[in-house]
């Protein structure tokens, strides 16, 4: 084993949002710092976050209106973010040259909708301050004293530092290297690990049907799950259809509430593809509609009422109506049945997907072990924790790249 160049003030292992930040962060304090990532490449979650568009914040600023989304962790995370809030994400990166721009439900995204753009800021951002980054370096080994971390292997090396900083991710797209050996480090070196679930995640159905029209969204719909015959919850906004099941922001943000009716028994939803029109309203657009085109087939008239791309699956559910019909020969109940399909589109949920679908897992270090005003583990006095790795729920929409951005700017202020 041989020993690295010389001793660092502070280490930072994982390069991802919060490892990056806080690598920065800690450089242009003058500290001299180490960034070890295991991948070949920083940023490799990031790159994909928001389906390459990079979500990189919720543009609420106000910490009174945008904490509440981080639930039980809301009381823990003032102090952190008067610190480094929304505003400062703003700045930090409009100042390295991505600035950002807002779009449906606050979510910001950089205004090239690039995800490399914000990793190559971020590595400018470090070279600025003179990081030095080792990539392809996986940290084989953490060996401590006391209450203090001294050295830590990765690769054919051994470092030392007066400051670690873990920024390693949790358990989601593990095949970007987050596969949750932080919680184990961590959980060595005396922290208790609340069992990371992949919450904020694609929902599976039953239903092959679903496969045929992948890729397909609704943009307003209205979604309601039911347990056994009890109707449990709805949610309006948008649907994406996957080949096994749903998927879209607002599916992501639900998952948590279905998966606890997964555990009392079967869960089935309805969607609701005209939310703004009531059943008898929509029957009479549908019969005025069918008046206005009496001589066209179904198939064809059908498809001014039906999200777009999904004429074609709608009708074949309705296998008793021929889509060849000529629309002045479908009768009242036959009117009826795809009057009610339109406003209750059956799905039988089986369950979620997993770590490798997940945008965010639950799970972590519990807050009461850290101090969340600088980030520093209450278990070791030299260790800071970031990110993934702190047990915090949050929806969609922003809200795990700030989280990263605060508690990496944080524990980089700190360290």
């Amino acid at each position: 084993m041989r020993a690295s160049n010389g001793k660092f003030d502070v280490i930072v292992i994982g390069g991802g949002a919060a490892g990056m930040m806080a690598a920065g962060t800690a450089a242009s304090r003058g500290k001299r710092v180490l960034l070890l990532e295991k991948n070949k490449k920083l940023g490799e979650k990031l790159r994909i976050s928001g389906g390459g568009r990079c979500n990189i914040t919720n543009a609420e600023d106000d910490p009174k209106r945008l904490l509440p989304h981080f639930e039980e962790a809301e009381p823990h995370l003032y102090s952190a973010f008067s610190q480094f809030g929304v505003r400062d994400t703003f700045k930090f990166f409009e100042d390295l040259g991505v600035p950002l721009v807002v779009q449906g439900a606050k979510r910001a995204f950089p205004k090239t909708e690039q995800a490399g753009d914000v990793v190559k800021a971020l590595e400018i951002y470090m070279a600025k301050h003179k990081v030095e980054v080792r990539r392809g370096r996986h940290v084989s080994a953490i060996r401590k004293r006391g209450g203090r971390i001294e050295t830590v292997n990765a690769g054919d090396e051994e470092f030392t530092a007066d400051s670690y900083i873990f920024a390693t991710g949790g358990y989601s797209h593990p095949e970007t290297g987050s596969t949750g050996e932080g919680f184990s480090w961590l959980s060595g070196l005396g922290h208790t690990i609340e069992e990371p679930t992949p919450t904020i995640v694609p929902l599976k159905t039953a239903e092959e049907w679903v496969a045929d029209i992948s890729g397909t969204s609704i943009a307003d719909m209205k979604i309601t799950f039911y347990a056994g015959e009890e109707r449990k919850f709805s949610k309006r906004g948008a649907l994406l259809f996957t080949h096994f099941g749903l998927s879209g922001p607002l599916i992501l943000n639900a998952a948590r509430e279905v998966n606890d009716l997964l555990y009392e028994g079967p869960v089935t939803a309805r969607i609701d593809m005209a939310p703004g029109v009531d059943l008898g309203i929509l029957d009479k657009q549908l019969r005025d509609l069918f008046d206005a085109n009496k001589n066209k087939d179904l198939k064809n008239v059908f498809k001014s009422v039906a999200p777009a791309g999904m004429t074609p699956t709608l009708l074949a559910l309705v296998p008793s109506i021929d889509p060849d019909k000529k629309v002045h020969s479908i009768t009242k109940e036959e009117r009826r049945m795809l009057v009610d399909l339109l406003k209750g589109l059956p799905l039988t949920i089986t369950g979620l997907m997993g770590f490798d679908r997940a945008v965010v897992a639950d799970g972590g270090v519990l807050l009461s072990e850290v101090d969340m005003k600088t980030m520093r583990s209450l278990k070791q006095e030299n260790v800071y924790i970031t990110g993934d790795l702190l047990h915090i729920t949050r929806p969609s929409g922003g809200y795990s790249l700030q989280l990263c951005w605060t508690t990496g700017y944080v524990a980089g202020m700190n360290a």
